[in-house]
């Protein structure tokens, strides 16, 4: 579980110094999904600049120089790939018909695979993310067909931003989270992982107080948003993941099976939880979403286990208060 976050400012109203605050509390506030990186990406002068750490984001100093008119940032809760290893963390950069930085939020099982089948060669990036960026520079360019081609080419549990040399930024949406939101009367775009991190970011910016509308994104999408601000949208076609006899399978006739609910499960120990908590709270039918909120809140966690198992008619208290 990572959190993407960033902006795009078409209109140049906002000014600089209200930008690189923006690019600071995003982060900060999107530490809730991650703090053992933290990275940012922007456009100077032409050129691509990644800034990553393998540190928390707010003991960071995030800089964007004065003229940046997107930010697209990434905090890391690491599953593969040494985050002290300064390579291994997000966003990354890219190379085809343009330079492009690409960040994502999930995680991929099938990177071992696809170089083993020679799709795409072997790196030193221990990453299971950067298998993204070699399947759209495998395509040479950085457009819808060559996006569409890399989610679907993926396995796994995802969202992916990528911000090109030109200011354009795309959006990938999977199973994964997005929060993305327009504030038209000032030219900006925001976006990040969850609307927990956007309120808490706008309303320590007192964003809060602007109009804006939330641009819907579904399973399946990809966003273009343009240097001037212009919205293209095209498709993929995400796959459904059944489990059978152990192993996986894309069938549809299959039963199905929540590929998100595995990754929940796996990672939730980071936070403290035991994965029978979590069980329990996804077989009463708790989303795995309402549970990712619950993980950086113990309070609402210990108070959905309190009423499920009071409902359930078990002892809640002996049974898992110990454990927070």
């Amino acid at each position: 579980m990572c959190s993407l976050f960033g902006y795009l400012d078409y209109q140049g109203i906002v000014p600089h110094k209200i930008l690189k605050k923006l690019t600071q509390s995003l982060a900060v506030a999107a530490e809730e999904r991650g703090t053992d990186a933290t990275g940012i990406s922007y456009i100077k002068d032409g050129k691509v600049v990644i800034f990553k750490r393998a540190k928390a984001a707010h003991k960071l100093h995030l800089n964007p120089p004065e003229g940046t008119t997107a930010v697209m940032g990434h905090t890391r809760l690491a599953t593969q790939g040494d985050k002290k290893q300064n390579y291994n963390n997000h966003p990354f950069a890219g190379h085809a018909d343009t330079e492009f930085a690409f960040a994502h939020n999930g995680v991929l099982w099938n990177d071992k695979e696809l170089r083993k089948d020679g799709v795409i060669p072997n790196t030193y990036i221990d990453t299971d993310s950067y298998i993204g960026v070699q399947l759209i520079e495998k395509q040479g360019k950085l457009d819808f067909d060559s996006l569409k081609y890399m989610a679907e080419t993926v396995e796994g549990n995802f969202t992916f931003t990528v911000l090109d040399q030109y200011n354009s930024l795309y959006i990938v949406k999977g199973s994964n989270p997005m929060y993305l939101i327009h504030f038209e009367t000032i030219g900006l775009y925001v976006y990040a992982s969850t609307e927990s991190i956007m309120k808490k970011a706008l309303k320590q910016m007192g964003l809060h107080k602007f109009e804006s509308k939330r641009i819907e994104t579904e399973e399946g999408d990809i966003l273009r948003i343009d240097r001037n601000g212009k919205t293209t949208r095209s498709k993929f076609e995400p796959k459904v993941y059944c489990s059978k006899y152990g192993s996986w399978y894309d069938y549809e006739d299959s039963p199905y099976y929540n590929i998100h609910e595995e990754i929940l499960l796996a990672y939730c120990g980071c936070y403290g939880v035991d994965s029978s908590d979590v069980e329990l709270l996804l077989d009463y039918g708790y989303t795995c979403d309402e549970i990712e909120e619950m993980l950086m809140d113990t309070n609402l966690l210990r108070e959905a286990l309190h009423d499920v198992k009071y409902i359930l008619g078990e002892d809640v208290y002996e049974s898992y208060c110990g454990a927070f």
